[in-house]
Protein backbone atom coordinates (compact mmCIF):
# COMPACT_ATOMS: atom_id res chain seq x y z
CA UNK A 1 0.00 0.00 0.00
CA UNK A 2 1.39 3.42 -0.76
CA UNK A 3 1.27 6.07 0.96
CA UNK A 4 -1.90 7.77 -0.77
CA UNK A 5 -3.87 4.34 0.04
CA UNK A 6 -3.47 2.71 -2.73
CA UNK A 7 -1.14 -0.23 -4.18
CA UNK A 8 0.85 0.13 -7.21
CA UNK A 9 -0.86 -2.68 -8.70
CA UNK A 10 -3.56 -0.67 -9.24
CA UNK A 11 -2.09 1.79 -10.91
CA UNK A 12 -2.31 0.47 -15.07
CA UNK A 13 0.48 1.53 -17.21
CA UNK A 14 -0.31 -1.42 -20.00
CA UNK A 15 -3.43 1.25 -21.81
CA UNK A 16 -3.78 4.73 -22.64
CA UNK A 17 -5.62 6.91 -19.54
CA UNK A 18 -7.69 9.90 -20.78
CA UNK A 19 -5.77 11.92 -18.12
CA UNK A 20 -2.44 11.17 -19.43
CA UNK A 21 -3.48 11.36 -23.12
CA UNK A 22 -4.73 14.81 -22.26
CA UNK A 23 -1.42 15.92 -20.24
CA UNK A 24 0.57 14.32 -23.04
CA UNK A 25 -1.66 16.51 -25.61
CA UNK A 26 -1.20 19.61 -23.23
CA UNK A 27 3.00 19.12 -23.32
CA UNK A 28 3.07 17.87 -19.89
CA UNK A 29 5.30 14.91 -18.47
CA UNK A 30 3.43 12.91 -16.39
CA UNK A 31 2.39 9.73 -19.00
CA UNK A 32 4.04 6.92 -20.11
CA UNK A 33 4.75 5.24 -23.94
CA UNK A 34 1.65 3.85 -24.39
CA UNK A 35 -0.31 7.51 -23.69
CA UNK A 36 2.05 8.91 -25.94
CA UNK A 37 1.46 6.51 -28.69
CA UNK A 38 -2.17 7.20 -27.93
CA UNK A 39 -1.78 10.75 -28.53
CA UNK A 40 -0.12 10.35 -31.67
CA UNK A 41 -3.02 7.84 -33.06
CA UNK A 42 -5.39 10.83 -31.72
CA UNK A 43 -4.04 13.33 -33.53
CA UNK A 44 -3.74 11.11 -36.85
CA UNK A 45 -7.57 10.52 -36.25
CA UNK A 46 -8.64 14.43 -35.13
CA UNK A 47 -6.22 16.85 -36.32
CA UNK A 48 -6.77 19.62 -34.39
CA UNK A 49 -6.24 17.48 -31.19
CA UNK A 50 -4.05 18.79 -29.56
CA UNK A 51 -5.56 23.03 -30.44
CA UNK A 52 -8.78 21.29 -29.07
CA UNK A 53 -7.68 20.29 -25.60
CA UNK A 54 -5.40 23.68 -25.25
CA UNK A 55 -8.80 25.97 -26.01
CA UNK A 56 -10.51 23.44 -23.89
CA UNK A 57 -8.20 23.75 -20.73
CA UNK A 58 -8.25 28.02 -21.97
CA UNK A 59 -12.40 27.45 -21.28
CA UNK A 60 -12.00 26.22 -17.97
CA UNK A 61 -9.98 28.92 -16.73
CA UNK A 62 -11.99 31.52 -18.40
CA UNK A 63 -15.17 29.69 -16.70
CA UNK A 64 -13.18 29.38 -13.13
CA UNK A 65 -12.30 32.98 -13.32
CA UNK A 66 -16.25 33.86 -14.00
CA UNK A 67 -17.70 32.37 -10.87
CA UNK A 68 -15.13 33.19 -8.61
CA UNK A 69 -15.69 36.77 -10.16
CA UNK A 70 -19.16 36.23 -9.28
CA UNK A 71 -18.93 35.83 -5.28
CA UNK A 72 -18.39 31.83 -5.52
CA UNK A 73 -15.47 30.73 -3.20
CA UNK A 74 -15.55 26.75 -3.49
CA UNK A 75 -15.00 24.70 -6.32
CA UNK A 76 -15.60 20.72 -6.18
CA UNK A 77 -13.70 19.56 -9.12
CA UNK A 78 -14.76 15.91 -10.25
CA UNK A 79 -12.38 14.67 -12.99
CA UNK A 80 -9.68 16.02 -12.36
CA UNK A 81 -6.81 14.93 -14.09
CA UNK A 82 -2.81 15.44 -13.82
CA UNK A 83 -2.27 18.96 -12.32
CA UNK A 84 -1.79 21.42 -15.46
CA UNK A 85 -0.63 25.42 -14.73
CA UNK A 86 -2.08 27.20 -13.87
CA UNK A 87 -4.32 24.61 -11.94
CA UNK A 88 -7.93 25.28 -10.57
CA UNK A 89 -7.19 26.88 -7.48
CA UNK A 90 -4.14 28.63 -9.03
CA UNK A 91 -6.81 30.25 -11.64
CA UNK A 92 -9.43 31.36 -8.61
CA UNK A 93 -6.44 32.91 -6.51
CA UNK A 94 -5.91 35.26 -9.13
CA UNK A 95 -9.42 36.39 -8.76
CA UNK A 96 -9.84 36.07 -5.02
CA UNK A 97 -7.66 34.87 -2.02
CA UNK A 98 -10.27 32.79 -0.10
CA UNK A 99 -10.47 30.00 -2.35
CA UNK A 100 -11.58 26.26 -1.62
CA UNK A 101 -11.07 23.18 -3.65
CA UNK A 102 -12.08 19.77 -3.47
CA UNK A 103 -9.85 17.58 -5.92
CA UNK A 104 -11.89 14.50 -7.35
CA UNK A 105 -10.61 11.93 -10.02
CA UNK A 106 -10.77 7.81 -10.57
CA UNK A 107 -7.16 7.46 -11.47
CA UNK A 108 -4.58 6.63 -8.92
CA UNK A 109 -1.85 8.53 -10.08
CA UNK A 110 -4.13 11.42 -10.67
CA UNK A 111 -4.39 11.38 -6.76
CA UNK A 112 -0.98 10.64 -6.06
CA UNK A 113 -0.23 14.09 -7.92
CA UNK A 114 -2.80 16.17 -6.74
CA UNK A 115 -1.74 15.41 -3.13
CA UNK A 116 1.21 16.69 -3.54
CA UNK A 117 -0.23 19.62 -3.68
CA UNK A 118 -0.51 20.03 -0.03
CA UNK A 119 1.33 21.01 2.62
CA UNK A 120 0.92 18.62 6.18
CA UNK A 121 -2.56 21.20 7.16
CA UNK A 122 -4.35 20.65 3.85
CA UNK A 123 -3.53 23.77 2.56
CA UNK A 124 -1.28 25.09 -0.67
CA UNK A 125 1.08 26.06 1.64
CA UNK A 126 1.77 30.37 1.22
CA UNK A 127 -1.24 30.78 -0.41
CA UNK A 128 -3.40 29.17 2.48
CA UNK A 129 -6.00 28.07 0.28
CA UNK A 130 -7.87 24.68 1.59
CA UNK A 131 -7.86 21.55 -0.41
CA UNK A 132 -9.28 18.19 -0.69
CA UNK A 133 -8.06 15.46 -2.37
CA UNK A 134 -10.53 12.52 -3.12
CA UNK A 135 -9.94 8.81 -5.12
CA UNK A 136 -13.67 8.09 -6.49
CA UNK A 137 -15.32 7.62 -9.36
CA UNK A 138 -18.15 9.99 -11.31
CA UNK A 139 -20.43 7.01 -11.49
CA UNK A 140 -20.96 7.20 -8.03
CA UNK A 141 -21.82 10.67 -7.13
CA UNK A 142 -23.29 9.90 -3.72
CA UNK A 143 -20.22 9.11 -2.41
CA UNK A 144 -18.36 11.79 -3.66
CA UNK A 145 -20.63 14.25 -2.06
CA UNK A 146 -20.64 12.44 1.31
CA UNK A 147 -17.02 12.03 1.13
CA UNK A 148 -15.26 13.69 4.75
CA UNK A 149 -12.88 14.89 1.98
CA UNK A 150 -15.44 16.24 0.47
CA UNK A 151 -17.54 17.85 3.27
CA UNK A 152 -14.25 18.76 4.82
CA UNK A 153 -13.84 21.54 1.90
CA UNK A 154 -17.27 22.23 0.67
CA UNK A 155 -19.83 23.66 2.24
CA UNK A 156 -23.37 22.63 0.79
CA UNK A 157 -25.68 24.69 2.08
CA UNK A 158 -23.65 27.76 0.25
CA UNK A 159 -22.99 28.62 -3.23
CA UNK A 160 -19.89 26.18 -5.18
CA UNK A 161 -19.14 26.24 -8.73
CA UNK A 162 -18.70 22.23 -10.31
CA UNK A 163 -16.76 21.91 -12.76
CA UNK A 164 -17.62 18.82 -14.77
CA UNK A 165 -14.55 19.35 -17.83
CA UNK A 166 -13.85 17.19 -20.06
CA UNK A 167 -14.76 14.20 -18.00
CA UNK A 168 -18.83 13.49 -18.78
CA UNK A 169 -18.03 11.68 -22.61
CA UNK A 170 -16.15 8.87 -20.48
CA UNK A 171 -19.54 8.24 -19.17
CA UNK A 172 -21.46 5.65 -21.65
CA UNK A 173 -26.11 6.50 -21.72
CA UNK A 174 -26.01 2.80 -19.61
CA UNK A 175 -24.29 4.85 -16.44
CA UNK A 176 -26.89 7.36 -16.89
CA UNK A 177 -24.91 10.74 -16.99
CA UNK A 178 -27.97 12.91 -16.80
CA UNK A 179 -28.88 11.37 -13.37
CA UNK A 180 -25.46 11.67 -12.41
CA UNK A 181 -25.30 15.35 -13.05
CA UNK A 182 -28.70 15.67 -11.77
CA UNK A 183 -27.87 13.88 -8.37
CA UNK A 184 -24.87 16.21 -8.19
CA UNK A 185 -27.35 19.26 -9.00
CA UNK A 186 -29.65 18.80 -6.61
CA UNK A 187 -26.90 18.52 -3.55
CA UNK A 188 -26.06 22.51 -4.51
CA UNK A 189 -27.21 25.61 -3.14
CA UNK A 190 -29.04 28.13 -4.88
CA UNK A 191 -26.38 30.27 -6.51
CA UNK A 192 -24.07 27.80 -7.20
CA UNK A 193 -22.62 26.94 -11.20
CA UNK A 194 -21.97 24.79 -13.26
CA UNK A 195 -19.00 24.29 -15.44
CA UNK A 196 -19.13 21.75 -18.31
CA UNK A 197 -17.23 20.70 -21.06
CA UNK A 198 -18.26 17.70 -23.37
CA UNK A 199 -16.42 15.92 -26.81
CA UNK A 200 -18.53 16.38 -29.60
CA UNK A 201 -18.47 14.82 -33.35
CA UNK A 202 -20.69 17.39 -34.57
CA UNK A 203 -18.32 19.36 -36.68
CA UNK A 204 -16.62 15.97 -38.40
CA UNK A 205 -16.79 12.26 -38.30
CA UNK A 206 -14.10 11.87 -35.30
CA UNK A 207 -15.46 8.03 -35.07
CA UNK A 208 -11.40 7.28 -35.36
CA UNK A 209 -11.03 9.40 -32.27
CA UNK A 210 -13.38 7.54 -30.39
CA UNK A 211 -11.76 4.31 -31.83
CA UNK A 212 -8.08 5.21 -29.78
CA UNK A 213 -10.18 5.33 -26.72
CA UNK A 214 -11.54 2.24 -27.02
CA UNK A 215 -8.16 1.02 -26.50
CA UNK A 216 -8.24 3.03 -23.38
CA UNK A 217 -9.28 2.73 -20.01
CA UNK A 218 -12.55 4.61 -20.70
CA UNK A 219 -14.11 4.95 -23.75
CA UNK A 220 -15.01 8.24 -25.77
CA UNK A 221 -18.99 8.79 -26.23
CA UNK A 222 -19.45 11.81 -28.23
CA UNK A 223 -22.67 14.01 -27.85
CA UNK A 224 -24.36 16.08 -30.09
CA UNK A 225 -24.93 19.93 -28.55
CA UNK A 226 -28.58 19.44 -28.16
CA UNK A 227 -27.38 16.02 -25.58
CA UNK A 228 -25.01 18.16 -23.92
CA UNK A 229 -26.98 21.23 -23.60
CA UNK A 230 -29.28 18.74 -21.04
CA UNK A 231 -26.54 18.23 -19.09
CA UNK A 232 -27.86 21.65 -17.30
CA UNK A 233 -31.40 21.04 -17.10
CA UNK A 234 -32.50 22.32 -13.69
CA UNK A 235 -29.85 25.28 -14.14
CA UNK A 236 -29.72 28.73 -16.47
CA UNK A 237 -27.28 28.73 -18.91
CA UNK A 238 -25.20 32.30 -18.64
CA UNK A 239 -24.50 34.00 -22.44
CA UNK A 240 -23.11 32.72 -24.76
CA UNK A 241 -24.80 29.13 -23.62
CA UNK A 242 -23.22 26.00 -24.52
CA UNK A 243 -20.68 27.10 -27.36
CA UNK A 244 -17.43 25.49 -28.98
CA UNK A 245 -15.14 26.33 -25.93
CA UNK A 246 -12.97 28.94 -27.59
CA UNK A 247 -15.67 31.23 -28.38
CA UNK A 248 -17.19 30.76 -25.08
CA UNK A 249 -16.39 35.24 -23.88
CA UNK A 250 -12.65 34.51 -25.57
CA UNK A 251 -10.78 37.13 -23.88
CA UNK A 252 -7.83 36.67 -26.95
CA UNK A 253 -8.33 35.87 -30.20
CA UNK A 254 -9.25 32.34 -30.75
CA UNK A 255 -6.76 30.00 -31.92
CA UNK A 256 -6.32 28.84 -35.98
CA UNK A 257 -8.95 26.13 -36.95
CA UNK A 258 -10.94 27.20 -34.14
CA UNK A 259 -13.73 26.11 -35.95
CA UNK A 260 -13.09 22.58 -36.06
CA UNK A 261 -12.70 22.31 -32.29
CA UNK A 262 -14.94 19.09 -31.44
CA UNK A 263 -15.58 20.58 -27.32
CA UNK A 264 -18.68 22.16 -25.81
CA UNK A 265 -18.72 24.40 -23.33
CA UNK A 266 -21.04 26.28 -21.19
CA UNK A 267 -21.39 27.78 -17.75
CA UNK A 268 -24.63 27.97 -15.79
CA UNK A 269 -26.21 29.17 -12.63
CA UNK A 270 -28.69 27.07 -10.32
CA UNK A 271 -31.03 29.80 -9.25
CA UNK A 272 -33.35 27.81 -7.13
Amino acid sequence: MGENGFRAQEIDTTKPHPARIYDYLLGGKDHYEVDRQAGEQLVAAAPEARIGVRANRAFLRRAVRHVVGSGVRQILDIGTGLPTAPNVHETALEVAPDIRVAYVDNDPIVHAHAGDLLGPDGTTGTTGITIGILLADLRDPRAILDAPEVRAVIDFDEPAALLLGAVLHFLADADKPQEIVATLRDALAPGSHLILSHATGDLADRSGAAAVYRKATAAMNLRTRTEIERFFDGFELIDPGVAQVPFWRPDTPPPPRSHEIGFYGGVARKSR
